[in-house]
């Protein structure tokens, strides 16, 4: 049964990765490299556009789910025992 809900764990992860990858590239692909932001610094103006901005915020999303449902599995692995 545990290798049941670890092979269930395991294809939550890959869809949310898969999800956030695919959201990663369609706000990528979407949005116009010119848009952005500008911040002030003393080198200059730094630009971010808003494409890469979108893309770095999918990635963060899909780490964040996995690391936790992966924190859950373990603690319901230890409450288990």
């Amino acid at each position: 049964m545990e290798f049941a809900l670890t092979l269930q764990i395991a294809f939550k992860i890959a869809i949310v990765w898969a999800g956030g990858f695919i959201l990663a590239v369609a706000v990528a692909a979407l949005l116009p490299e010119h848009a952005g932001l500008r911040l002030a610094n003393a080198e200059g103006p730094l630009f971010l556009p808003f494409s890469r901005l979108g893309f770095w915020t999918c990635l963060l999303a899909a780490v964040t789910v996995t690391a936790l449902v992966v924190i859950r599995a373990m603690l319901a692995d230890l409450a288990a025992r």
